[in-house]
């Protein structure tokens, strides 16, 4: 979703967690299969903030796009994954984009602080995403764009059909309730944006497709890694289904 603004936590605990498994996962995300919706968007120089950056994979393709001219800054409501996203940005001579702690239910900036503000697969994990949006809008400059993509998990298909996925997806969005969040936020979107007073949001869709050997392979030894990890709610104790 993309919406351009005219001319205390109750954040829930992050049931993923930041265990090496899951910033492993987290790290494969780029610009281009993430959030490839804002790329027509973007020019040399903007300043940019990227909240929920985790690793900061995201972050720094989308420093890259904006140049040495713009400003980018990553956002973590809690310190564990920044030092792999700083680690992240020494390897690619990244100097320049700051990571920070912050809350996106009362962000650290002042109004009209920056031209673009994205998050990608945050509002899910958010006890009040309205108040988030409304809160990103704040610190966006006029004729600046609010950027979000989320997941749904009720929406996530594979085949042939497995009982042990099955339970994997109830058991996981039992947790995510469980935990404040919404597991299915992609769908809520359109109306969230509107209670925050976005005006017009521009929704589309996309997905992340698993349909070869390599591919196949990967998404399932990652989730079964993080599934075993010490973060999770389930974890030591009887998995809620094989992958």
């Amino acid at each position: 979703m993309i919406s351009s603004v005219p001319v205390d936590s109750n954040a829930p605990k992050y049931v993923h967690g930041h265990d090496p498994a899951t910033l492993a996962s987290h790290a494969v995300r780029t610009a281009a299969n993430s959030c490839g919706y804002l790329l027509p968007h973007l020019k040399p120089g903007m300043s940019v903030l990227d909240i929920g950056c985790g690793p900061g994979s995201i972050t720094l393709d989308l420093a890259e796009i904006v140049g040495s001219e713009g400003r980018v800054t990553g956002l973590e409501n809690t310190a564990e994954p920044l030092g792999a996203a700083r680690q992240m940005a020494e390897g690619r001579g990244d100097s320049g984009t700051r990571f920070v702690v912050g809350d996106v239910l009362q962000l650290p900036f002042s109004d009209e602080s920056f031209e673009v503000v994205h998050a990608h697969q945050v509002l899910q994990h958010v006890g009040d995403p309205v108040r988030a949006l409304t809160e990103m809008h704040r610190v966006c400059a006029p004729g600046g764009v609010v950027a979000v993509r989320d997941a749904d998990c009720a929406a996530l298909s594979w085949y042939p059909h497995y009982p042990g996925m099955e339970r994997w997806r109830n058991t996981y969005r039992k947790l995510a309730k469980r935990s404040g969040g919404e597991p299915d936020a992609g769908r809520r979107l359109r109306t969230w944006a509107h209670a925050a007073g976005l005006a017009d949001p521009v929704i589309t869709t996309s997905t992340w497709t698993y349909a070869d050997t390599a591919s196949c392979r990967w998404w399932g030894n990652s989730q079964a890694d993080r599934i075993s990890g010490g973060d999770l709610p389930w974890s030591g104790d009887r998995h809620p289904g094989g992958h």
